[in-house]
């Protein structure tokens, strides 16, 4: 059975207007550094571009450890940052879990950076 664990709120407010745009408010520069420092980890940038590219957009944590060549639990922490960040959901078959990435998170990041051209 697939129990899908609620994504945390992805603040949906910062993906809006770019960074340049407008002042941010002191919360939504925290959610939006919380988010960057998540991916600013070379082995999290891969995990998130292993499960983009697996098949379905879907990967199970068994599938991921060799890739990184980093052990289990080592590979499941770097998989919980980026859950809490609202950057994939997790879904638990059995014993193991599985990782999809969130539909739009990565748009909005790169959103927020776009810059008008001068």
């Amino acid at each position: 059975m697939t129990s899908l664990l609620p994504a945390p709120d992805t603040g949906s407010e910062i993906c809006c207007a770019p960074i340049t745009k407008d002042a941010m408010s002191e919360e939504n520069a925290i959610l939006l550094a919380g988010k960057f420092k998540a991916i600013g980890d070379p082995t999290r940038l891969r995990l998130l571009s292993l499960i983009a590219a697996h098949e379905g957009g879907e990967a199970c944590v068994c599938d991921l450890n060799e890739p990184v060549a980093l052990s289990q639990p080592t590979v499941s922490h770097h998989l919980k940052v980026l859950v809490d960040a609202g950057l994939l959901t997790r879904s638990k078959r059995g014993t193991w879990s599985f990782y999809a990435l969130v539909p739009g998170a990565l748009d909005n990041l790169a959103a927020v950076l776009d810059t008008p051209a001068s």
